[in-house]
């Protein structure tokens, strides 16, 4: 009933994530971060020094420092040692007593030691909502999002994001800050995690949408949506935004130009504006990229991979289609 002997495995990249149902992103003033069970019993477990041991702490600090940059809300959770019986519960049954009374293994790793303005909770179950505070914490702050790392994937991890789902809560379990028993184990949270109750995502991909949302939310340029287009709406771009313009492009066409960049990179599509740098803020990759151009090319429109790495922004790539001749609507359908 101990725990086993986690022997080393390479952390899951982000070509090897499952594609996500849903396309919510995380957002610097919705979101809190759960930190979760990084007890020195725990890891204990894995390999010192190898992977995925090396990376989840790695990345956890890197989550932890950008939200503690950006104001968001940083949580621990972590085990009591020396339970009774009936605090342990039926987990008594599958896992023992678990932590003894020692100090040092219930304390958590000492480099993610909590920070004075973290906040811990005492967890009692696999889900990090059962019988704690986290829910109230997260009402009283008006956050409605949750941010998930730490041990193990397809435990606390993954049964935190499904009671999140389930209490209208957007989880988000990042995918190479979290480790668990196996590779095979790990990759079976992230599928169900993706397919049932959140969104899979890096720790790369993570702090760059966290620090986008926090940017336009706190005076950097202003974004033009194509909602804000349909409804007439005239806004002009800051100069740190650069001085594009959008006279000339086709609206029907930039709606679904948006909606067809969001679909890929598996986010909101108001959440891209029109002069963001889809490589460096949203992470458009060259294959993405080549694909597009392919698809363009395929419903008509003679655009190049080049054309559009040029200028990887939405209003640019708009601009070249309104003039690539014949003219298309994305979806097949010529005008």
């Amino acid at each position: 009933m101990a725990l086993p002997v986690i022997q080393p495995y390479e952390m899951p990249v982000a070509s090897e994530l499952p594609v996500n149902k849903v396309a919510w992103t995380p957002d610097a003033k919705r979101a809190v971060l759960l930190i979760h069970d990084m007890q020195n019993y725990f890891m204990n477990a894995f390999t010192p020094g190898a992977s995925p041991a090396v990376e989840l702490i790695d990345h956890i600090t890197e989550l932890r420092s950008t939200c503690h940059k950006l104001g968001i809300p940083v949580v621990y959770s972590a085990q009591p040692g020396g339970q009774t019986p009936e605090e342990r519960g039926l987990q008594l049954d599958f896992w023992g007593a678990g932590i003894d009374g020692g100090a040092v293994q219930k304390e958590i790793v000492e480099s993610l030691a909590p920070a004075p303005q973290d906040t811990f909770i005492t967890k009692w179950r696999y889900s990090a909502f059962q019988k704690t505070e986290l829910l109230e914490f997260m009402q009283k702050q008006g956050r409605d999002q949750l941010i998930v790392c730490g041990i193990y994937a397809h435990i606390g991890c993954l049964m935190t994001s499904c009671e999140a789902f389930m209490r209208d809560i957007q989880a988000f379990l990042v995918a190479d800050a979290v480790a668990d028993f196996s590779l095979e184990k790990h990759r079976m949270a992230l599928t169900y995690a993706a397919e049932r109750c959140a969104v899979t995502l890096t720790t790369e991909r993570s702090v760059s949408l966290l620090n986008t949302s926090a940017s336009a939310q706190t005076g950097g340029a202003v974004t033009l949506h194509a909602r804000d287009i349909g409804q007439g709406e005239q806004r002009e771009q800051s100069e740190q935004s650069g001085a594009a313009g959008r006279e000339g492009v086709d609206h029907a066409r930039l709606s679904a130009l948006q909606l067809q960049i969001a679909n890929l990179l598996q986010v909101q599509p108001d959440s891209i504006g029109m002069h963001d740098d889809l490589v460096h803020s949203w992470g458009m990759d060259s294959i993405r990229m080549m694909s597009l151009a392919e698809r363009f090319r395929a419903e008509g429109a003679e655009v190049t991979f080049v054309d559009l790495a040029e200028q990887p922004t939405l209003a640019a790539w708009a601009a070249i289609l309104d003039n690539a001749q014949p003219k298309v609507l994305l979806n097949g359908d010529y005008f």
